[in-house]
């Protein structure tokens, strides 16, 4: 059995790393298969040396994480853990230098969390048009929204554009009050969510008078060219096939656009087809199009959010299956429904 002593500047910094709660290090033993000793400004750590050489990557990571002025909660402390169990070497760790998101104001620096996060990040910058698609949490409108604050701070856009489908409303806002941006505020707020992390209100509240940063439901996209824009879609999987074919058409010249969603969160009539699922077929291969994909490992709320999202996979593979062994009967409704156009026959 091996032994490394890690040592950092004072004790604060070394609580720091496993968040200021001991029993984090009982999931570094567990996670890591090695004994840890915690001094005031060290740690001694025994077990296989290979184990050893993972637990002085996990802390190198996080002492990256102090170094651009992170806080360490225990959510970055378990997908770093996560991160290095899981990978073969320390390449396969996030790269924060090769993705990371330089802001101005309150969030000067975003950094993925997860490859997948990772990935997605370096695609949207070689990309025109980006579809992250994966469950609820893995950062999807959080990361675009990030994207997009930093192009318009350089300069590569003249403004930001974000829409969603309002399904709830039907697409028809007349009937709530206020203006239009009133009235589609409830629908756009995990965007707004985002946006006031990254901007402070009052410049929100200029872009947005000046036209800069642009907000509307998709219905009101329709008949217009958006040039030089980060143009976001959030919720995609509520659109119909008609509106992503409506929306990915008015990308203009200097534009790039983002369109995100869970296919298994589709809100829709079960009458109407999701666009973004139908698109995966349409525009797989064509060049400066690119389709990322998230899992549960890159979920990064609470840790039983992973766990019920591969909880609902199980489920639903296991629901295909029982499905293909006992198929139900459809009804003479269901089938018209579904070709409509036996109807008119």
């Amino acid at each position: 059995m091996a032994k490394m002593r890690l040592q950092f500047e004072n004790g604060r910094i070394a609580r720091s790393l496993f968040c200021n709660d001991e029993s984090n290090l009982d999931l570094i033993e567990e996670k890591l298969r090695l004994k840890i000793t915690s001094r005031d400004n060290f740690f001694v750590l025994k077990g296989p040396e290979e184990n050893l050489n993972r637990a002085k990557i996990f802390f190198a990571e996080l002492v990256k994480l102090l170094e651009r002025g992170s806080d360490i909660h225990k959510t970055e402390f378990l997908y770093t853990l996560n991160q290095v169990k899981e990978s073969d070497d320390e390449e396969t760790l996030v790269n924060p230098e090769t993705s990371r998101i330089e802001l101005p104001g309150r969030r000067k620096v975003i950094v993925p969390k997860t490859p997948g996060q990772k990935t997605y990040v370096e695609t949207i910058q070689v990309r025109s048009l980006v579809f992250g698609i994966g469950p609820a949490g893995t950062g999807k409108t959080y990361l675009a929204m990030a994207m997009a604050v930093a192009a318009l701070k350089a300069g590569q856009v003249r403004r930001i554009m974000l829409t969603r489908p309002a399904v709830e409303a039907g697409e028809s806002l007349g009937f709530l009050p206020g203006d239009l941006y009133e009235k589609v505020l409830p629908y756009l707020r995990p965007l707004y969510d985002a946006l006031y992390d990254m901007i402070d209100e009052d410049s929100i509240e200029r872009y947005r008078d000046r036209g800069i940063i642009e907000v509307v439901p998709l219905a009101y996209m329709r008949g217009r060219t958006l040039n030089d824009s980060f143009i976001i879609l959030d919720e995609a999987q509520n659109t119909t096939v008609e509106q992503m074919r409506m929306f990915l058409t008015r990308l203009g010249f200097g534009s790039k656009a983002v369109v995100t969603g869970d296919v298994t969160q589709i809100d829709l009539p079960s009458y109407r087809n999701s666009g973004l699922i139908q698109v995966q077929s349409i525009l797989k291969g064509i060049e400066d199009i690119d389709f990322v994909y998230f899992n549960e490992h890159d979920v990064v709320r609470h840790p039983l959010v992973s766990k019920i999202i591969k909880a609902y996979e199980t489920h639903d593979e296991q629901s295909k299956v029982n499905e293909t062994i006992y198929p139900k009967k459809k009804t003479h409704k269901k089938q018209a429904d579904q070709y409509p156009e036996a109807k008119n026959s």
